[in-house]
């Protein structure tokens, strides 16, 4: 009967153990770095997505007709005619 409770009472602590306690810590240094340098690059591809958005935005605005402009104007042209 000890030694069953021994057994289980050690598989618990093993169970507790995470895999940073399980790595070395120049492997986990190693892995966290990777990590940053992984979220700063998709940080970076993000920014680069909104900027290209941006523009293509901004060049569609620019290549419009006057007559899209006057159709998406909110002004109404007959307070004006009185």
């Amino acid at each position: 009967m000890a030694k069953k409770k021994q057994k289980q009472s050690a598989q618990k602590q093993n169970d507790q153990l995470s895999i940073k306690d399980q790595l070395n810590d120049s492997l986990l240094k190693q892995l966290q770095a990777k990590k940053q340098a992984l979220s700063l690059k998709e940080e970076e591809q993000k920014k680069t997505e909104r900027k290209e958005a941006a523009r293509i935005r901004k060049e569609k605005e620019k290549n419009k007709s006057f007559e899209e402009l006057l159709n998406e104007s909110d002004l109404n042209w007959s307070e004006f005619k009185k």
